[in-house]
């Protein structure tokens, strides 16, 4: 990862399933970064992370509500960012939905998870100037996002009560906004994840499953998304690829 970071040079890194201790974060990372990082209570799982160039005006450590408050699955920075009417602020969000499991008490706490981020995206988009959730949401909105999708309808991931709520997330009932999809327009993919096992990598066979969720107004700056896929199996750093989205303000 290390490389590729070098080489992006982003000014604002969301990670999630970090999976590690707060001190090797920071030793991974280096200098010149202001990190935010939310490590989960069980070991060696989930965690997310906002790394930024410039220092955060504000935080948040998790979703808002007490059954998440350790679960390493969101956090919130805020930003200063200038504009031709003076600097607005934008709230960050890197987000870890639980990967669950269909009838399971693993798909309770992910129905669980998503109830509470749709009770706090709106508070979110009601008091900021832009707001961004970035992350492995684990759900493939539509048939456009899972290359064997129909082999999955009964898998996590792309269960119909899943995708209902993605529904509502981009939908008039809280209206952000899927900037990767509004810029790569109705085509399969761009894929995010690739299991480990078999061809699926080197075949394509993918899921379209970490997002950029934004206020409409910040959606409307988005001029590019990227996927940077690796150039080969064996140049993987992750089972998934970063997706990177420019925002000219």
């Amino acid at each position: 990862m290390d490389a590729w970071l070098a080489e992006r040079a982003v000014d604002i890194l969301c990670l999630q399933e970090v999976r590690a201790p707060d001190a090797v974060v920071r030793e991974l990372l280096g200098d010149g970064w202001h990190i935010l990082h939310a490590e989960a209570e069980a070991k060696g799982r989930a965690g997310v992370a906002i790394a930024s160039r410039e220092a955060p005006v504000g935080t948040r450590g998790h979703i808002g509500h007490d059954y998440f408050a350790t679960a390493g699955r969101w956090v919130e920075a805020d930003f200063k960012i200038p504009g031709r009417d003076g600097a607005s602020l934008l709230t960050v969000v890197s987000a870890y939905v639980h990967s669950g499991e269909a009838d399971t008490p693993k798909q309770v706490d992910k129905y669980r998870f998503l109830d509470a981020m749709a009770g706090r995206l709106p508070e979110l988009k009601a008091s900021r100037d832009h707001v961004l959730v970035v992350g492995d949401l684990n759900v493939g909105h539509t048939t456009l996002d899972i290359k064997n999708w129909k082999g999955n309808v009964k898998r996590a991931g792309f269960l119909p009560e899943e995708r209902a709520y993605f529904d509502r997330f981009f939908g008039e009932e809280i209206g952000f906004t899927d900037v990767h999809r509004t810029l790569a327009g109705e085509v399969d993919g761009p894929y995010t994840w690739w299991s480990w096992r078999g061809q699926a990598f080197d075949n394509d066979t993918g899921w379209r499953i970490d997002y950029h969720m934004a206020t409409p107004e910040l959606a409307a700056l988005a001029s590019n998304a990227v996927v940077d896929r690796a150039a080969s199996y064996d140049a993987r750093f992750s089972d998934h690829a970063p997706l990177v989205v420019d925002y000219q303000f």
